[in-house]
């Protein structure tokens, strides 16, 4: 260990090192789970459910356009097969059921909030205006020949804006639906116990 003369006392450098390295073993690392950012970009984690009730794979992430008719991917695909049951991340509001594009989409204006969810392709089973809770089953996956669609195979497309500006959708999820959940300890059975 390397000792400095300080003020005629010996000096060891092994707490300046600690506390060095207790700094950096604590900042924060690139892409790492932080607080969302504050300001209008910032999204509340209000959801209670996955689109498709259970943790789904993301076939395709959300990518953002560097301008408004950019390229990118406004929202985020999840592997559903058609008649899959789909759900509304929130309570709020149906403002649109219906075909665009030859697809059925579901768009829900989330309660209290700016933000509006869309979903497609779905069949609706909820009219224009009807009231949706948090969980409750809004439509079906619905078929789109993939040649048309842009997922090679079927997959709910779920969107997020803000007025016309697009949002990451799985921001509205919190960290345990994000994160499979908190871990639990669960009974080891037919383990003979030790003597």
């Amino acid at each position: 260990m390397r000792q400095v003369m300080r003020r005629g006392r010996p000096w060891t450098a092994w707490p300046v090192l600690l506390l060095g390295s207790a700094m950096v073993a604590f900042a924060p690392l690139a892409g790492a789970d932080v607080p969302p950012p504050a300001g209008p970009d910032r999204v509340p984690a209000i959801g209670r459910s996955w689109p498709t009730g259970t943790r789904p794979a993301i076939l395709r992430g959300w990518e953002p356009p560097a301008t408004p008719y950019g390229p990118g991917h406004r929202g985020v695909d999840l592997a559903a097969a058609p008649g899959t049951p789909v759900r509304s991340v929130a309570a709020g509001r149906v403002s649109f059921a219906g075909r665009v594009a030859g697809r059925g989409v579901v768009s829900v204006q989330l309660t209290g909030t700016d933000l509006r969810t869309t979903y497609e392709p779905v069949k609706p089973s909820v009219t224009k205006d009807a009231e949706v809770a948090a969980g409750e089953v809004i439509g079906v996956v619905g078929t789109v020949e993939p040649a048309a669609w842009h997922c090679a195979s079927a997959c709910l497309h779920w969107g997020l804006l803000r007025g016309g500006t697009y949002l990451n959708p799985l921001s509205l999820l919190p960290p345990r639906l994000l994160n499979g959940g908190p871990s639990r300890l669960l009974p080891v059975l037919g383990v003979p116990q030790p003597p």
